[in-house]
């Protein structure tokens, strides 16, 4: 897609359930030849124009949860319902990507059948806690693009599905347009609130909003 298309809109469910030793969620590793080829990721994908509902009147929040269901439906053989979605962030790629999806997370309990993959676009699938996951991209076994880890990191505060979908209903959706600059010899992803996001100066003193793409580990800053 050239940079002067449009920003394509996506949606993509977190699915939680509550494991033996605490919060879980479904990761999906896509195929190596596709989009994100390779990458560990949430059920999701692009709002499609089936997706919308005369009674949406305009209103992208109700396309895109139904979008995020069909996907968990297409990619992981789950029947979702999309009315039961918690919105938990959107994502704004920097202006340079190469495809831009402007991006809704939802979370949302997971049901109790089998995840069911197709070997075509999805290879493998798995259920993480949210600090195994993170740790395993550190230590090179998967592969996670930044809001995939930042998601996994917010749910670390979590212990189980309760919690999680509670404190997502009585706090706004956070917002990310991500920024990217190289500081100190590393790849780092600005946000809004961090000082240094206005001029891409991720030197400047100030508040702190941003992930450190280490390739020692990566880290996140909030202040």
């Amino acid at each position: 897609m050239a940079l002067t298309d449009q920003p394509i809109p996506a949606a993509t469910v977190v699915l939680l359930r509550d494991g033996r030793d605490g919060l879980e969620v479904l990761l999906l590793r896509r195929n190596s030849a596709l989009v994100f080829g390779g990458m560990w990721v949430f059920p999701g994908g692009r709002v499609d124009p089936g997706d919308a509902s005369p009674g949406d009147d305009g209103d992208a929040m109700g396309a895109a949860r139904r979008a995020a269901a069909r996907e968990a439906r297409e990619e992981a053989g789950l029947e979702v319902d999309s009315r039961g979605m918690v919105p938990f962030s959107h994502w704004v790629p920097p202006p340079t990507a190469p495809r831009r999806f402007l991006t809704w997370f939802f979370l949302a309990p997971a049901p109790s059948t089998r995840v069911l993959i197709d070997g075509g676009e999805i290879h493998d699938q798995g259920w993480f806690r949210p600090a195994d996951a993170l740790a395993r991209r550190d230590q090179g076994d998967i592969e996670l693009a930044p809001p995939t880890w930042v998601t996994l990191y917010r749910l670390i505060a979590w212990p189980d599905v309760g919690t999680a979908l509670a404190a997502a209903r009585t706090t706004p959706p956070e917002h990310f347009a991500t920024r990217m600059v190289s500081a100190d010899g590393l790849l780092v992803a600005l946000w809004d609130g961090d000082a240094g996001y206005a001029d891409g100066d991720a030197g400047r003193a100030g508040s702190r909003r941003r992930l450190w793409m280490d390739p020692e580990g990566w880290r996140y800053e909030e202040s």
